[in-house]
């Protein structure tokens, strides 16, 4: 029995696949209200949409905490998994070895990537595995009465009174050095750069990991803490104003020499950084480096793609993992047959 699509309604902006908006969407978001982490959900909706990314063929993970419901607002047509506390990362490399044809996004918390999670980060991290990394990160854990988490400031102060005394750890700068080959910060504040940096995000081949700043409006939003929505404000250092072109639309982009830097990524889509901070280069990893320790020594959030390595080759094809879905393929290639076998006891003799 066949059946004929539904034409969406009038006016409805459709993208390239001639979905409109509704395809990319989720439940009801059960969060508190102001929370940043609907804000990102907000720009992964925009995103996957304006890229025409097809919801079937995504695949959503992610973790526990309040970030980790994050996947049930966004994508309903979606395959997701939400996995134990921190790990979030294996199940994700599974997925993606069984099937590389799949778009990958993890979403994540500070807590559970930086806790319990890190020493899974740091794999993950290091085998540049392609899929888009998001850490929603408030500096304390929202689900437990406020904490402080791995990344809350040295100083930075609870609505109780109470002071933290232990340094934060720099999400970015241990994903640049352990060899993600893209790294970004933003603020859920700011929805232009979010969402310019997560299409870029998109188009990556690789782990595009992605340090959002999102304030807890109910436990980190108060005067002393340094992930509140006014502090993150009045110390956001943008490195460059981030543009993106997909790979279908004309990339003749027309720019004053030596102010914007072009980078074009795995698909043919370009990111263009027009350059707020002088001498800054996403590509020089050691400069990346020092950038992040610079920002961070003023109490600043530098802010932007911090670090890009567009040709880096990715784990799925340093494995050389075949096209096919793994769980496709006929036991002829999946199993070695006879001849194959005594060659390799013979090997050991």
């Amino acid at each position: 029995m066949s059946t004929v699509a539904t034409p969406p309604p009038s006016g409805k902006k459709l993208n390239i696949l001639g979905l409109d908006s509704s395809a990319y969407r989720g439940s009801k978001t059960t969060l508190c209200a102001g929370c940043g982490h609907n804000a990102i959900t907000e720009r992964i909706i925009d995103s996957f949409f304006e890229l025409g990314v097809k919801p079937t063929d995504v695949i959503k993970m992610s973790g526990i905490g309040c970030s980790s419901k994050s996947p049930a607002y966004f994508l309903s047509q979606s395959h997701g998994f939400n996995s134990v506390h921190g790990r979030m990362p294996s199940l994700a490399t599974g997925a993606v070895i069984a099937n590389r044809k799949m778009v990958a996004i993890g979403i994540s918390g500070d807590g559970d990537t930086g806790a319990i999670g890190i020493g899974q980060f740091v794999h993950l991290m290091r085998r540049n595995l392609p899929i888009v990394y998001v850490i929603e990160d408030n500096g304390c854990y929202g689900l437990t009465k406020g904490q402080f988490s791995p990344t809350a400031d040295l100083g930075s102060t609870l609505k109780t009174g109470v002071i933290n005394d232990l340094p934060p750890i720099d999400i970015c700068a241990l994903a640049t050095q352990l060899g993600a080959s893209f790294v970004a910060r933003s603020f859920s504040g700011d929805p232009k750069q979010l969402k310019a940096i997560l299409k870029a995000a998109l188009s990556h081949r690789g782990t595009a990991m992605i340090d959002v700043l999102s304030p807890c409006v109910t436990f980190n939003d108060h005067e002393g803490s340094t992930k509140s929505y006014s502090y993150v404000k009045e110390h956001d250092e943008p490195l460059s104003e981030v543009g993106f072109v997909p790979y279908f639309e004309d990339i003749s982009v027309e720019y004053e020499e030596g102010t914007t830097t072009s980078v074009t990524l795995h698909n043919g889509s370009k990111v263009l950084l027009t350059k707020m901070a002088e001498d800054y280069y996403p590509t020089d990893k050691s400069r990346a480096l020092q950038m992040m320790y610079e920002t961070a020594s003023r109490n600043e959030y530098a802010t932007g793609i911090l670090y890009v390595e567009p040709n880096k080759p990715d784990f799925v094809d340093i494995l050389g993992i075949v096209d096919e879905p793994l769980a496709f393929l006929d036991q002829s290639r999946t199993q070695p047959g006879k001849a194959v076998l005594d060659q390799i006891m013979e090997s050991f003799r």
